[in-house]
Order: C-alpha cells, then sequence, then structure tokens
C-alpha cells in the first residue's frame, strides 16, 4: 500500500506509535509474524498519524515527495500527496497547520472523535475509547496532552494493531474501528479534504478518506467471512 521510497520516513512513523504503547518491550517473533498486507496497513495508519500529529518538516517532504502510485485508488491518492509535497515548504504547511488544527483560540477543525460524535470535546466518545484501550492494555503516555480520540493518535494505536506493535487478540483491531474510528473518522477526512486552509492537507485528507473506504470495506468483508463460518460450525 505504501511505497517503499518512504521508507525511513515511515520507520520514523512507526516509532511515533509508541506513544500509544503499554511501555512494553515488542516481541521480535510478534513482528515477524505480520503478514505483508497487514504491516502495509500498520504504515498507512502511521504515515497519517504522523501528518495529523505536526506540520512535516523539509526533510519528511521531500521523502513523501518521492512517493510514487498507481491507478488503483490509494494509489492516485499517493500521487497526489507526492505532488503537494513537492509544491509546499515546511514554513507554508506550518502555517496551514496551524491554521487547520490549532488557530487563535480554535482551528479551522477539530479532530477528535467526541466532538464529531458529540459536539463536544472529552464526551462520552472518549470514556468508551478509554475504557477498550485500559481492557487491551494500551495506556496513556505520561506527558501526552492530547486526548485518546485525537486522530493522530487513534491512527497510531491503529498502526500498532496492524504491525503487532501492540499485542492483542486477535479481532482487536476490527472492533476498535468499527467502534472507535468509523462512526466518524471518514467525515472528518473529508472536511480535511475540503478545509478552506487546506492546500497540502488536502491530499492528506484525500488519501486518509480513501483509506478509510478500504479499511472499511475489508472489515466488513471479514466480518462477513468470521459470520459465514460460525454458520458452518454449528451443529
Amino acid at each position: 500500500m505504501v511505497d517503499g521510497s518512504l521508507g525511513e520516513a515511515l520507520r520514523e512513523a512507526e516509532v511515533l506509535g509508541a506513544r500509544a504503547r503499554n511501555g512494553r518491550a515488542v516481541p521480535p517473533t510478534l513482528a515477524a509474524e505480520v503478514d505483508e498486507i497487514d504491516a502495509a496497513r500498520g504504515r498507512e495508519y502511521a504515515l497519517l498519524a504522523v501528518l495529523l500529529a505536526r506540520p512535516p518538516d523539509q526533510s519528511l517532504l521531500k521523502r513523501l515527495a518521492d512517493l510514487s502510485g498507481d491507478s488503483s485508488p490509494l494509489g492516485v491518492a499517493h500521487a497526489a500527496l507526492a505532488q503537494a509535497a513537492r509544491q509546499t515548504s515546511a514554513e507554508q504547511v506550518e502555517r496551514e497547520y496551524f491554521d487547520l488544527f490549532i488557530g487563535l483560540g480554535r482551528g479551522e477543525l477539530l479532530p477528535y472523535g467526541s466532538y464529531y460524535l458529540s459536539g463536544f470535546l472529552h464526551e462520552r466518545p472518549l470514556a468508551r475509547l478509554r475504557v477498550h484501550l485500559a481492557r487491551l492494555g494500551i495506556e496513556r503516555a505520561e506527558g501526552q496532552s492530547e486526548p485518546e480520540d485525537h486522530a493522530a493518535i487513534i491512527c497510531e494505536i491503529m498502526a500498532g494493531l496492524a504491525n503487532g506493535a501492540l499485542p492483542a487478540t486477535a479481532g482487536a483491531a476490527r472492533e476498535v474501528f468499527e467502534q472507535h474510528l468509523a462512526p466518524w473518522i471518514g467525515r472528518f477526512f473529508a472536511d480535511l479534504e475540503r478545509a478552506a486552509a487546506a492546500d497540502f492537507y488536502r491530499a492528506v485528507g484525500a488519501l486518509g478518506r480513501t483509506f478509510i473506504d478500504i479499511e472499511t470495506a475489508a472489515f466488513a468483508l471479514a466480518k462477513e467471512a468470521d459470520s459465514a463460518l460460525q454458520k458452518d460450525q454449528r451443529p
């Protein structure tokens, strides 16, 4: 899903997922058991997490500019992101990030699940997410000022669940996605894609929306397959 030319940039993105971990080292055998599709999914989530957590510096923009795509929807989104990276600078994208997510008082967008689901921050959707993460053994990192329902943090969590950095039971990623991402994050990415302050981040919004559509369809197929298997196993 992610072009290999991003190499080091994506490895840096995956390291960012450590903020969402529970402090334990990742067992080497666990990472080795992750198949290529899940590893690619993890890289995609990690890239989105990095771009939503802070504006990319010039080094990351340069790596993004080398990203290539293909004729698939995700490939087209990758190519558009590369083009956007070539047409901006670290200074421009820093200002854009400020206008979108910080602002004077508040930014144009509020990238939080609670806001999208209830209209307010720090509401019941955040509480439900925290309870779910606690069951999975995922704790909030010390010094983390943003709540766990921030789009960047929840993408970090999904990256860790996909690539094996966060040990969890089978089906944990689908549960987190269906309960805490699917109800709102597609709308967030669509809003980002058409935000007045968005230029480079319009391409980030398109990438996120496209990837979430793919994830939604994949998890739906997996759920149907599980249901069919359970039906066949009934006496």
